[in-house]
């Protein structure tokens, strides 16, 4: 019957942003708290399944732009034969996604400027062995 609310029924009708990152239009001032740094945080949960080390470290993330709660993000892979591509925007979207005051990620695939390893940061240049 009607009588159970769902689980987003009580988180919105609270006035806080949704786990998966959807948020009420009416919540301003919870929008307004999202970081840069909580988003670099959040992508160096994506791992390169190959490489074994986060995104962020590998320098495949090329900006961040965050703009009342809408962050966008725009990335690129090691090779664009890369096959994860899909994978790594539904990974950007559920972990940026998941931090408070995000509305919504919108991911962009770039391959220009192609990656290299300089890019790399200089723990990640050590683990690879460069």
């Amino acid at each position: 019957m009607a009588e159970e609310p769902s689980v987003e029924e009580p988180r919105a009708a609270a006035g806080e942003a949704a786990d998966d990152g959807s948020a009420q239009p009416a919540e301003p001032a919870v929008q307004g708290h999202v970081s840069e740094d909580d988003v670099y945080e959040a992508l160096e949960e994506i791992i390169d399944p190959e490489l074994g080390l986060d995104f962020v470290s590998l320098g495949l993330i090329y900006d961040v732009e965050i703009k009342d709660g809408d962050v966008h993000i725009t990335f690129t892979l090691t090779t664009p034969a890369c096959p994860i591509g899909p994978q790594v925007t539904e990974q950007m979207r559920e972990f940026v996604g998941a931090i408070d005051g995000v509305r919504s990620v919108h991911p962009k695939m770039v391959f220009d400027p192609p990656w290299t390893p300089e890019m790399m940061s200089e723990d990640a240049k050590f683990a690879l062995g460069y």
